[in-house]
């Protein structure tokens, strides 16, 4: 894995959850009233959004039977969609210490601390026995792992036989140096973006049967236009939104993932597989 400490580093602010009962309190409610589509802008800390993750999910075919591990959880916005939609137990687990603790209060605003469990762990090397997941899933989380092997051989150690894993990720689609800084990374030495076909052949030599791949460019196309519209139509930045997780920054780095994504360099991939039962 790209270095843990350049990870957590890269994504540590130090007063999150201050800033976000802030938001809270300026949308006009109390943390007792708070929903998860109020989180949402700030807790789903990937292209797309709840949009994204709604759809990517609802491929994975996820019951109320299942416990799901959702690995790089950050926040943990996506473990509570899972939760909430299809009430399954969801493990989630990052790097970060300071997602992980503002990801539990977030889970007790909203009452579903009872069917999440988030937990600071190496997505590299899970501490859990095998088999021990029916459905996994990772959004945006590979741009942070250099070893996709290592990363993969886990995936498939901890999902049942016959479980689905489902990768979100952004992917690189043709060669040419990216603009940084980015979201997930400040400088070229913390980013490990791979092509989808890496990502394959390590699914494929797990033991994975890939089901499904989608490149989902134009959506990323369209989101960024939707989301530099709805700030201009406001004004400024609302309450809540990404820009508290990716700091002073976050202008330039959205900026830079629209200058990637338009030049193709770049592309959010979606890949669906199945271990055999």
């Amino acid at each position: 894995m790209t270095d843990a400490n350049v990870i957590t580093q890269h994504y540590t602010l130090g007063n999150l959850i201050n800033v976000i009962r802030d938001g809270v309190e300026q949308l006009g409610k109390s943390i007792d009233e708070v929903t998860i589509d109020d989180l949402a802008p700030v807790d789903e800390f990937h292209i797309g959004g709840r949009i994204a993750t709604e759809a990517f999910l609802d491929q994975l075919g996820i019951t109320s039977e299942h416990h799901v591990l959702d690995v790089g959880c950050g926040l943990g916005g996506s473990s509570r969609f899972a939760a909430q939609r299809y009430g399954c137990r969801v493990t989630g687990v990052d790097l970060t210490p300071e997602y992980v603790e503002t990801g539990n209060v977030l889970c007790k605003w909203v009452g579903l601390d009872k069917l999440i469990r988030l937990q600071v762990e190496d997505a590299t090397a899970l501490p859990h026995p095998a088999g021990s997941f029916d459905r996994v899933y990772m959004m945006h989380v590979g741009m942070n792992v250099a070893d996709k092997a290592s990363l993969v051989s886990e995936l498939y150690r901890v999902v049942r036989p016959g479980g689905k894993v489902g990768i979100y990720d952004i992917m690189q689609i043709s060669e040419g140096d990216l603009a940084f800084p980015v979201p997930w990374a400040t400088e070229p030495g913390g980013s490990s973006v791979s092509p989808p076909g890496v990502y394959r052949s390590a699914l494929e030599s797990a033991g994975f049967n890939i089901i499904a791949e989608r490149n989902r460019r134009e959506f990323a196309i369209e989101f960024f236009a939707q989301l530099q519209a709805r700030v201009s139509g406001a004004g400024g930045l609302p309450q809540l939104g990404l820009h508290i997780l990716m700091g002073d920054s976050a202008p330039v780095k959205v900026k830079n993932m629209i200058e990637n994504v338009s030049l193709n360099l770049v592309a959010p991939v979606e890949l669906i597989v199945e271990k055999n039962a």
